[in-house]
């Protein structure tokens, strides 16, 4: 039997076969309530959940540089509004959020023991929501041993008010540190890594405009790392770099513009061209029949952009077609 709800937009927001592969897509919210009003905000999340999507990811700062008080929080805001507009939606969900990179007093929050404990409820109260799905360690912080953080954020899971654990934009070895720990002491570990990738990749070493994390990519290092732990997930932010795989009106950072890029975007091109698919599309279906998968995070700012994304989850990639993308380096 299919039930149905219905949000702001009045847009039914059917239940569907969340064994699909679309359901691997995750919703990025990051202008949610600034940049992206909160009408469009609203039917985007019903449009998403109404195709089977059922990850949803914010983050306490979203998006504090783009809201004139500098404070953030606004994008929980808008999703806890959505979540109580839609009563009885919230057990179908993935709710994702982080903590560590909210300024204060001239820099970040950091990830010690009393902020990963006062964000949490902070986030919780946002969203309306009893527990938090995935809870992320935004970006380092250096200045508290990650044995500490390792050891509030197992707390939280403990006390059931966070349910799993993610770590976002820090090196593999940390990583590694902080689920050797958790581990040894009977805490929940950490067992999802967020970073930023895609089909194409910028010079090694190369400084990349807009991206300020060090440690923030999927490197093969990743990738070996998630394959000898199954357990762990890779969820990918900026998969389409800014839409510049298909809009006039945006380019590819300096770093990407290399031998490798070319090689890969004719091939691309061609693949996209034969199947009727716009080259995003296809970036976005090799993700996710990558192995290991890799879950791209969509930004979207329209129900268009939105709908290109849905639609590249249900392409199907045959291995031929996958060997002819991973061909180029």
């Amino acid at each position: 039997m299919t039930r149905s709800t219905r949000g702001l937009t009045g847009e039914i927001l059917l239940t569907t076969n969340l064994s699909r592969v679309i359901s691997d897509l995750v919703l990025g919210t990051m202008y949610f309530g600034t940049r992206t009003d909160k009408a469009t905000s609203l039917a985007l999340l019903d449009r998403f959940v109404a195709a089977g999507g059922r990850t949803i990811d914010t983050a306490n700062c979203y998006a504090f540089w783009a809201d004139p008080s500098g404070l953030g929080g606004q994008s929980e805001s808008v999703i806890g509004e959505w979540l109580w507009l839609n009563p009885g939606i919230r057990d179908r969900l993935i709710i994702s959020t982080k903590v560590g990179v909210q300024p204060v007093d001239g820099g970040l929050e950091g990830l010690s023991p009393d902020v990963v404990r006062h964000q949490a409820a902070r986030s919780r109260e946002r969203l309306g929501v009893e527990a938090i799905d995935v809870h992320w360690a935004h970006g380092e912080d250096r200045s508290v041993p990650i044995e500490a953080t390792a050891d509030a954020m197992g707390a939280l899971v403990a006390e059931g008010v966070v349910r799993r654990l993610g770590m976002s934009n820090h090196p593999t070895w940390l990583l590694e540190r902080a689920r050797s720990h958790a581990l040894r002491t009977g805490l929940e570990p950490f067992s999802a890594v967020q970073l930023t990738t895609s089909y194409l990749s910028p010079r090694p070493g190369a400084p990349v405009e807009g991206k300020d994390h060090r440690f923030g990519w999927v490197s093969e290092e990743t990738l070996d790392y998630a394959a000898l732990h199954p357990e762990m997930e890779i969820w990918a932010y900026s998969p389409l770099i800014g839409g510049a795989y298909d809009r006039d009106d945006r380019h590819f950072p300096r770093a990407y513009q290399h031998s490798g890029t070319s090689d890969r975007l004719a091939v691309l091109a061609d693949l996209a061209d034969r199947r009727g698919l716009t080259r995003g599309q296809v970036v976005l279906a090799w993700l996710l029949h990558r192995r290991p998968a890799i879950r791209p995070i969509v930004g979207v700012s329209t129900l268009a952009q939105l709908d290109a994304a849905l639609g590249a989850a249900e392409v199907e990639l045959e291995a031929e077609e996958m060997a002819q993308l991973d061909a180029p380096t």
